[in-house]
């Protein structure tokens, strides 16, 4: 049987500017285990901005989103905007601030924000296809705004939970491992880092997730 191909959606290289390391490899990982195939892609785009990781303060420099994201992918990734969902089974994004920063601008403009252009077209591929959307920690706030009245989680924080219902979204309150699936749109969401978790609840996220995907793949 041909193993089932997911695209795995970067947004840089660190929690506070880029993807979330942890969510990303753990995601990378749960696929394989799960014995599926994955491609990393990202958008060609400027990083809103870089924060220096050891102080939490803004450095005077800029880089790529792509470039970046390549650091985690070991080289082996794909511009966002050669994206084709019909060579692919599902779409996944993990999750980190560059989600809300580069991929969007969640982080600034809450229900208001903008979806960058290629992230926006990925998904409503993937929609119009019906199939699996995966979407980790900040991650469901792009996939509330693309995609309205969608069912999903970020677990308990409030603040997202009202940015997501003033996008049109439906939020679903959860802890660490459960799964959100929207059966209407079938999307998949879970909370990861958006919870006070540690790498083990994360490797249970990442891999439930992933798992559920593939059993609405299987059907």
């Amino acid at each position: 049987m041909k193993k089932k191909k997911f695209a795995v959606v970067l947004s840089g290289c660190g929690v506070y500017d880029g993807a979330e390391i942890h969510e990303a490899t753990l995601t990378m990982l749960a696929i394989m285990k799960n014995d599926g195939v994955y491609q990393c892609f990202a958008p060609d785009i400027p990083q809103h901005h870089v924060i220096n990781h050891l102080t939490g303060e803004e450095m005077n420099e800029s880089r790529n989103v792509l470039i970046e994201s390549a650091r985690i992918a070991r080289g082996y990734i794909i511009p966002l905007y050669e994206f084709d969902a019909s060579k692919y089974d599902a779409l996944i994004f993990p999750g980190g601030f560059g989600v809300a920063k580069n991929l969007s601008t969640v982080a600034f403009d809450g229900a208001n924000a903008s979806v960058n252009s290629d992230v926006e077209v990925a998904i409503k591929q993937m929609f119009a296809l019906h199939k699996p959307i995966g979407a980790l920690c900040i991650s469901p706030t792009i996939i509330a705004r693309v995609i309205q009245g969608v069912e999903v989680t970020i677990g308990n924080d409030l603040d997202t939970v009202v940015t997501i219902e003033k996008m049109g979204g439906k939020h679903i309150v959860t802890t660490h491992g459960e799964v959100v699936h929207d059966h209407r749109f079938n999307v998949f969401t879970t909370p990861c880092y958006m919870l006070d978790a540690t790498i083990k609840d994360i490797e249970t996220g990442t891999n439930n997730v992933v798992n559920e995907m593939m059993k609405e793949l299987e059907k």
